[in-house]
């Protein structure tokens, strides 16, 4: 079962979640990120930077994997992720820029970007936390329903519900890409540990349905029922539909500070 943590805010998630991977690069001085892009993970990275400036400590060998990358965008595009990535992550928290990789989605080299992808996570010793979001349909990463349990990294379509969402971040609708390279949910397993955030009722269902519904691929966030230390951070809102929402809360509140998340 995830552990589900409720928090008052963003800025709170944020706070929680920084601390843990604060305390990994304490561990491990080159540990390895899995950073997700969009709004979700945003007071995250904030937090992390604050925390930074406050106490500072070396983080110039941490590396890092994005999740995905849009097919076909210019790397330099404002909205790629590797842009997306160095503007919310890599710069605010102080990462080594040469230490992050994301997805090709150069359409020149798409063919292996995939299988490229995976051995460099590999080479780097797997993922030792990997922050997720989820969207509106369940899809995590851009894993959309149908996305196999066992998938790697790979080229997806990407569903209109999810170009709808993120057309937000471009001009016009028919800018946003139709194709990315998203990390497989095989590969998400890999990560040794895995929190995934999640704010507003219009995340509800999908919450719902990934830490207690039925594990199947039409609702790809479900996936995290399969991995063993899963930390799932809600504020009020997302967490509405949960039906054993009181035992979470009270789990939470009796677990022993050395655990951490």
């Amino acid at each position: 079962m995830a552990e589900v943590v409720f928090v008052d805010s963003k800025a709170a998630a944020g706070t929680l979640a920084a601390a843990s991977i604060r305390a990994l690069i304490t561990q491990k001085p080159d540990a390895v990120l899995g950073l997700a892009t969009g709004s979700t993970p945003l007071s995250v990275y904030a937090a992390l930077a604050a925390s930074l400036a406050e106490n500072p400590m070396d983080v110039s060998r941490v590396r890092g994997f994005a999740l995905d990358e849009y097919v076909g965008l210019p790397a330099d595009h404002p909205e790629s992720y590797r842009s997306v990535i160095t503007r919310d992550a890599v710069v605010p928290i102080g990462l080594t820029p040469e230490n992050i990789q994301v997805p090709n989605g150069d359409l020149a080299t798409i063919e292996t970007a995939g299988v490229d992808y995976e051995a460099a996570i590999r080479a780097a010793g797997g993922i030792d936390v990997q922050i997720l979001g989820i969207g509106r349909t369940g899809h995590v990463g851009f894993n959309e329903p149908g996305s196999s349990f066992a998938s790697i990294t790979r080229i997806k379509t990407l569903a209109e519900k999810t170009r709808v969402d993120n057309a937000r971040f471009f001009a016009s609708p028919d800018d946003v890409p139709i194709h990315c390279m998203t990390q497989g949910l095989g590969t998400i397993l890999r990560a040794r540990h895995l929190i995934l955030l999640a704010f507003g009722e219009e995340k509800a269902d999908a919450i719902a349905a990934a830490v207690e519904g039925p594990i199947t691929s039409s609702k790809p966030g479900s996936v995290i029922q399969l991995h063993p230390h899963v930390t799932v951070i809600v504020d009020e809102a997302a967490a509405s539909r949960l039906e054993n929402l009181a035992y979470y809360k009270y789990a939470w509140a009796n677990k022993h500070a050395w655990q951490g998340i």
